[in-house]
């Protein structure tokens, strides 16, 4: 029997590397569907799902809004920061307040980064920058302030660069929830079948990189950008953990409570219902 190819589509970080290991190794298989990885940067991977490019891809949650009538979101492959998450850094120590009409460097406007923070503050002028330029942009006077994801939020300070304000932190504190950033759809057009064995297929990759620790972190290690072991190892834990595996209630729950936060905004043009396929 011919196996279904279906395109998965993820970022080239260590994170997501470390997720997808299982099935990027054949460590986990299936009598019916056969993965072509595909690899691209998220704010890449949000525009190209507003087209329904993909069959399963990863997306930020933000970008859900505007992808709802092409995929469901998949319990498993969730990034989330319970506590932490997109730091806000400049090379002076500025206070909240501060950032009202300040020039913000950040990774993409459909980024759940740059979501949360229109949420705190809507008064700033967005200078969007690749997430691995925003210190250089800040640096360089292009911004005043940097919005950083992925692993500038452990490295930042080694460039005197100060920590303004932890979004996740801030998320947590007044929402009392974790803060989801990223996640993983599933096309609508597939069948019942290939949905519940992607969906198997997802989690038990994600769960035999948690067994295999290790192995799967020396897999994820060539995709870490220069990030010594310890730092990669730390990076990882924070973003993938048992709500990776499954996003139980709470996390479709905090992910419906941003968009819906982002709609009264009106960042977000229409209110959307989360749907959870697993």
């Amino acid at each position: 029997m011919d196996l279904q190819e279906i395109v998965c589509a993820h970022s080239p970080d260590s994170d997501d590397a470390y997720m997808f290991y299982g099935l990027a190794t054949r460590k986990v298989r299936s009598k019916i569907l056969n993965f072509r990885h595909q690899l691209e940067d998220i704010q890449s991977l949000n525009q190209r799902a507003m087209r329904g490019e993909y069959e399963l891809t990863a997306i930020s949650y933000h970008a859900y809004p505007y992808v709802a009538d092409k995929y469901f979101v998949m319990a498993s492959g969730s990034s989330v920061g319970d506590g932490y998450g997109p730091m806000l850094v400049a090379l002076h120590p500025l206070g909240i307040d501060d950032l009202k009409g300040k020039r913000i460097a950040i990774p993409g406007k459909l980024t759940t980064a740059y979501l949360t923070l229109n949420i705190l503050q809507p008064d700033f002028v967005p200078v969007e920058v690749p997430f691995d330029k925003i210190l250089d942009a800040v640096k360089e006077g292009v911004a005043d302030v940097g919005l950083v994801i992925h692993e500038a939020q452990l490295t930042y300070s080694k460039t005197g660069f100060h920590n303004i304000l932890d979004l996740g932190k801030w998320w947590k504190k007044e929402y009392e929830m974790p803060l989801p950033l990223g996640c993983n759809v599933l096309r609508r057009d597939l069948t019942p079948e290939v949905r519940t064995e992607a969906c198997r297929l997802m989690r038990d990759s994600i769960q035999y990189s948690l067994d295999n620790h290790s192995e799967a972190l020396d897999y994820a290690m060539q995709f870490a950008r220069d990030m010594e072991p310890e730092l990669a190892n730390k990076f990882v834990g924070m973003y993938v953990n048992h709500y990776t595996v499954d996003c139980g209630e709470i996390i479709p729950k905090a992910a419906q409570k941003l968009l819906d936060l982002g709609h009264a905004i009106g960042l977000i043009p229409r209110k959307v219902e989360l749907e959870v396929v697993r």
